[in-house]
């Protein structure tokens, strides 16, 4: 098991969730995801990294959304880049592609799209491109301490 899986783990459990992420395989898109775990593609919570200062900002967001750069920098309250993959590795110890919304390796702020809550369970990455994990998106609010806005 690698260390970036045992990491959300251990998040999910600190939470005091009881969660078990599970392996798809390889998925490349979110679209792919959605595919494997059976749900629309809106289910999918993608974990979209920019760079902010010295660190990141995390917005999560439908996996049929696309972030608004725009609207995401008015949310941070200055300009923002797309994170390169060394920043997102360093700010959340993961790779791009299982970046997890739990278990960062530095706190980041972080913003959740409101389409998010109009579904059960959505499926989030745990920490690897092959591991995502259900959660119920008002449970996934509270625990990574998002604010909703809009910025798709």
């Amino acid at each position: 098991m690698s260390k970036s899986l045992k990491r959300v783990i251990n998040a999910l459990r600190e939470a005091g969730l009881d969660v078990a992420p599970v392996e798809l395989g390889d998925c490349r898109s979110a679209a792919d995801a959605a595919a494997a775990c059976g749900c629309t593609l809106d289910q999918i919570a993608k974990s979209i990294v920019f760079g902010l200062g010295d660190g990141c900002g995390l917005f999560l967001t439908a996996g049929g959304n696309q972030v608004d750069r725009a609207k995401a920098s008015a949310l941070a309250g200055t300009g923002l880049v797309r994170a390169d993959a060394g920043m997102v590795r360093r700010v959340t110890g993961f790779a791009i592609g299982g970046v997890s919304p739990l278990g960062h390796l530095a706190p980041s702020p972080v913003w959740m799209d409101r389409r998010l809550l109009d579904f059960e369970v959505v499926w989030a990455a745990a920490g690897t491109p092959r591991h995502v994990f259900p959660i119920n998106p008002m449970v996934l609010q509270r625990v990574t301490q998002a604010t909703l806005a809009d910025f798709t």
